[in-house]
């Protein structure tokens, strides 16, 4: 089988995305509360979840036959392979639901268990963020870098709040104390995959969370990383994707966070 270049691929792929996006703002008025499941404590999914990740699985099976799939909502086998798209649908659902402008589509490849590309698409703003391996990061075809700042007091960064796993809240507000302090601010938006793609562009000089699935940050990582940014766990390790822990950030932040996140939750090893 003739493989098309990554770049091809990215760009056949989000426009296929960008359409499932459109589609989801269509919709955003319609759902009601009778078309809401509750999944989990405070994990919620509706028609639109799950229509979503069809119809994406369905174009991206298109693009490369044969490919494998892990996705939030296992609408499609779930079956590991040489080549796999890890697909969050729509990332941000109760934002969504409740009307607010901030949720997203999130897709990565993955090759060989190597996370070679990644599209993360924005709705409501109309900006399609894209990566891929050795290609450089970009917000609507125009390239992205990482902020240059190099000084925590003078950078913005953003989390995202246990909201169902709360075995580490302790270990999280000591770090997240720590960064009231001494930092020009932390925003949270509720959805990684907006966190992790404006880290790439410079709005925000790093982002940590943890209880995070593989679909949440597989797409934001590589575009960290192709933006100039550094992706590991909170303590330096390599296992962001299935770690269920991130911290992203420019090379010179991430040094610096590192060494509130980590000790902050090593009390916990």
């Amino acid at each position: 089988m003739n493989i098309q270049p990554l770049d091809v691929i990215c760009r056949k792929a989000a426009a296929a995305i960008r359409t499932v996006g459109q589609w989801q703002l269509a919709e955003q008025h319609k759902v009601h509360a009778t078309d809401v499941e509750l999944k989990d404590h405070n994990s919620l999914v509706s028609y639109v979840d799950r229509e979503s990740e069809r119809r994406l699985a369905e174009q991206l099976q298109a693009l490369w036959p044969g490919c494998g799939f892990l996705t939030e909502e296992e609408t499609v086998a779930q079956r590991a392979c040489t080549v796999r798209w890890i697909i969050d649908p729509l990332d941000g659902t109760t934002n969504y639901l409740h009307g607010l402008p901030c949720f997203a589509i999130s897709v990565a490849l993955q090759v060989e268990d190597q996370l070679v590309a990644g599209i993360i698409y924005d709705p409501p703003h109309d900006e399609l963020f894209a990566a891929w391996q050795g290609g450089g990061a970009w917000c609507n075809e125009r390239p992205i870098r990482v902020r240059a700042n190099r000084r925590l007091s003078d950078a913005l960064l953003a989390t995202g709040f246990p909201y169902h796993d709360y075995t580490l809240m302790e270990h999280y507000l000591k770090a997240f104390r720590h960064f009231m302090h001494h930092t020009r601010g932390v925003r949270r938006w509720g959805a990684a995959a907006i966190d992790l793609a404006w880290t790439a562009c410079g709005r925000y000089d790093g982002f940590f969370e943890y209880s995070l699935n593989p679909w949440d940050v597989a797409a934001g990582i590589v575009l960290v990383r192709e933006a100039g940014g550094v992706v590991t766990d909170f303590h330096g390790g390599d296992d962001a994707l299935y770690g269920r822990q991130v911290l992203a950030a420019s090379p010179a932040i991430h040094a610096a966070m590192l060494e509130v996140v980590g000790p902050a939750f090593s009390a916990n090893e």
